[in-house]
């Protein structure tokens, strides 16, 4: 009998890896905790109030820490409490695969690398098929916190930093879940590669701007509602990941004006905080 928790934070993106397989993201401080249990037996068992996680998911992440001779004969219990809410393009899967992969490596693996406990979470996203690019980029920014520039297709980190805690990240989430076709983003694809150029550089904001006015364009969303927010002082906004929710990053003396602008919109607003914390693990 054996037991662990791992937490993991959320994030949000500044570039969308979609269309040339180059990302960034920001870590947030919502975030994913994982228990795992063992006793005796064989056999996964997933407890959540979430019921649109993907069992798939975790089930492959398992399979990807523990030994074949170990999950025969330990029954494994997991038991997950997210504050990320799933379907909107802040990371709930890359920071459950993660938080589970942890904890089962606590308990199994004691020895794993972070590298090695991020890429089992994000091989079982490609796998399980959640994710298309197995989601590197978010996975960095989940595992490690701050702003992580990466090379998924190499499932390199390619630059990162500290976030400034002093900012906030104001998260729109829309009633109308209705996503934009992925495969447009293509089109678009130069975009993409000169805002993930300016990332590398740095200027995170300049090119969470432009990944915001070019996913809004092809993603359903309104691009007049990023430019309002840069008008009302966020720094930099997007919608994030694949949508339909929308990040604005501003200091904490524009939430209110920041918050306006989404007020009119159909939905719900979280306000977070810029998490550069990572990953950890307990035995318990």
């Amino acid at each position: 009998m054996a037991k662990a928790t791992a937490t993991v934070h959320g994030a949000i993106s500044l570039v969308n890896a979609i269309a040339t397989q180059k990302g960034a993201t920001l870590g947030i401080d919502l975030k994913v905790e994982a228990i795992v249990e063992t006793s005796e037996g064989k056999g996964i068992s997933i407890h959540s109030e979430n019921k649109t996680l993907s069992s798939r998911l975790i089930n492959k992440t398992v399979e990807k820490i523990i030994p074949k001779k170990e999950l025969d004969k330990n029954k494994i219990a997991i038991t997950l409490n997210s504050e990320i809410p799933t379907g909107y393009g802040l990371k709930s899967s890359s920071a459950i695969s993660s938080a589970v992969a942890l904890a089962c490596a606590k308990i199994f693996k004691p020895k794993l690398t972070d590298q090695q406990i991020l890429l089992a979470g994000v091989d079982a996203s490609i796998e399980s098929k959640v994710s298309i690019t197995g989601a590197y980029d978010d996975a960095c920014s989940c595992y490690y916190g701050g702003f992580n520039v990466t090379d998924n297709a190499k499932k390199k980190r390619i630059q990162y930093e500290k976030g400034q805690t002093n900012l906030i990240a104001v998260i729109f989430i829309p009633k109308n879940r209705k996503r934009g076709n992925l495969k447009n983003l293509k089109v678009l694809s130069s975009v993409f590669d000169n805002a993930w150029e300016l990332a590398r550089k740095q200027n995170y904001w300049e090119a969470m701007i432009i990944n915001g006015l070019a996913t809004a364009s092809i993603l359903n969303s309104d691009p007049k509602i990023i430019t309002a927010l840069i008008e009302k002082g966020a720094l930099g906004a997007s919608v994030s990941g694949n949508g339909p929710s929308i990040a604005a990053i501003t200091k904490k003396e524009n939430e209110s004006n920041i918050k306006k602008i989404f007020s009119t919109l159909d939905g719900k607003i979280i306000v977070s905080k810029i998490s550069n914390k990572k990953a950890e693990a307990h035995e318990l």
